[in-house]
């Protein structure tokens, strides 16, 4: 679902000159499957992220989703992706309900459709209780179920979750980490970025430890630990960032 290659981004400073924000990024995600980009702030997460919701361009490489090039097909690649963020950007002057369907039309769902498709989410995400409140109303987490509704209410096979708990309380990210896991029983392929160790060992088929725009190591949580010799997936990927430092 997800075949990224050789992905780089340059941006060009003042008084550093060019600077990689990526540097031959690469990785395949499937569906069915959480993938894990695991890095610190400045690793060059959202940066991969931005490039495969289609908001920025490569310098150099290709990014596929659902067999569409995130370059060249812009439009098609939207379709087949659902974006949610710690940013959960609702319309204070709009309903939970008014909100959802709005981006449903965008998405080009008629009415028949859309409804149905609607009333299951708001079902399955226990919003019904906030489906007529005001946007200015909600609580974080409302607001974040409200963010998660309009980024799949088109049903797309692909979700992309950038750092989508931080700023939430416990219980809220909870029932966010939750959701990422029905998402993922029912087929969708899902990247999810995140800094917070546990979530990863909770969630993720698959991780990518990246730092300084590109991936210090790959696979499977157990390949890790046993590639690494390490049990501890906070202090494997501490020793990997901090050996990287040192190198460097």
């Amino acid at each position: 679902m997800i075949d990224v290659r050789s992905l780089t981004k340059a941006y060009s400073d003042l008084t550093r000159g060019e600077v990689l924000a990526l540097s031959q990024l690469t990785f395949s995600a499937k569906a069915g499957q959480v993938y894990g980009l695991l890095g610190p702030n400045g690793a060059g997460k959202t940066t991969a992220l931005r490039i495969l919701s289609t908001v920025l361009q490569p310098t150099s490489g290709t990014a596929i989703i659902g067999g569409f090039d995130c370059v060249t097909q812009p439009e098609m690649v939207r379709h087949q992706i659902g974006f949610i963020s710690a940013n959960t950007a609702v319309y204070d002057r709009m309903t939970a309900w008014e909100m959802v369907e709005y981006f449903g039309r965008l998405y080009g769902l008629d009415d028949d459709e859309l409804r149905e498709r609607m009333e299951l989410l708001f079902e399955r995400l226990q919003m019904q209780e906030i489906r007529d409140l005001l946007g200015a109303k909600m609580s974080t987490g409302m607001k974040q179920k409200v963010s998660i509704a309009r980024a799949i209410v088109h049903d797309p096979p692909v979700l992309i979750f950038d750092e989508a708990t931080t700023g939430l309380d416990v219980l809220v990210a909870r029932a966010l980490l939750d959701t990422v896991a029905e998402l993922r029983d029912q087929g969708k392929c899902i990247l999810f970025s995140t800094h917070i160790m546990r979530e990863a060992e909770r969630l993720c088929d698959r991780v990518a430890i990246m730092h300084r725009g590109h991936i210090l190591a790959e696979g499977t949580l157990d390949e890790l630990r046993d590639q690494h010799a390490e049990r501890d997936l906070e202090e494997l990927f501490f020793q990997l960032i901090r050996r990287e430092m040192v190198s460097t």
